[in-house]
């Protein structure tokens, strides 16, 4: 706790990410830092929401309620945002986007439990950007083929080509910065209130959390996976 998986409060001002142990592989270090540690416990967060949904769903009645009812409304609720922007390609992502909604929104949220918000690390949010990138450029090679794709980047000139490719490029990492620098400002602003206020930091910083944690965390959340759809959508096109 002390290395910095909890956000220090008092004089302590801390908002870094922290080496808890390492280990040596091929002759490097590697570290296992309170990212790594954060990142499974979302993972376990995850994973036991779903095995418990899981059972629920197997021990259903006729009539749905308790838990049963918030695992339907959720998954309603994400596969109305999938199908609302995807269309006839929402059954193919619905399993991707509702994954990485739920990670994300989970990590963005645990600063309310005095975690460091894995989101937090450019490490975290840059690997989802990749993965988004990856799946962008796989269906716009699967459904244009390479005809398509060259024709698109010479769009609407071919000398136009080096800044399609750039547009190309940067889409990873606009992602990952926006909802990166968005959360850890929020990080940075409750751990400095936190350090510098401690002594009159009581009850009124809940305010804060729910802008910076839920709200804050909960647009990021949807603008990521907006966007990751959008992306995606425009590369498959119409066929």
């Amino acid at each position: 706790m002390g290395q910095g998986i909890l956000l220090s409060g008092g004089a302590d001002i801390d908002f870094m990410v922290h080496g808890i142990f390492s280990y040596e592989i091929f002759g490097q270090t590697v570290w296992i830092t309170t990212t790594h540690v954060c990142v499974l416990i979302v993972f376990l967060l995850i994973i036991g929401f779903c095995i418990a949904a899981n059972r629920a769903v197997k021990k259903a009645g006729d009539v749905p309620k308790g838990f049963l009812n918030a695992v339907e409304l959720i998954v309603e609720m994400l596969d109305g945002m999938v199908s609302s922007t995807m269309g006839k390609n929402a059954a193919k992502f619905a399993n991707y986007i509702g994954t990485i909604f739920l990670f994300i929104l989970i990590s963005n949220i645990s600063g309310l439990f005095g975690l460091r918000p894995p989101t937090a690390d450019y490490g975290v949010t840059l690997a989802l950007g990749i993965m988004t990138f990856c799946i962008i450029h796989f269906n716009k090679f699967k459904h244009q083929h390479i005809s398509g794709v060259i024709k698109g980047l010479c769009d609407p000139w071919p000398f136009w080509a080096p800044i399609n490719i750039i547009g190309d490029v940067a889409v990873p990492i606009s992602l990952s910065l926006r909802l990166f620098a968005n959360v850890l400002s929020g990080t940075v602003m409750m751990a400095l209130i936190y350090g510098l206020l401690s002594k009159i930091a009581i009850i009124w910083p809940a305010a804060l959390h729910v802008y910076f944690d839920l709200f804050s965390g909960a647009i990021q959340t949807y603008v990521f996976c907006m966007l990751t759809m959008t992306y995606v959508t425009d590369a498959i096109g119409e066929s």
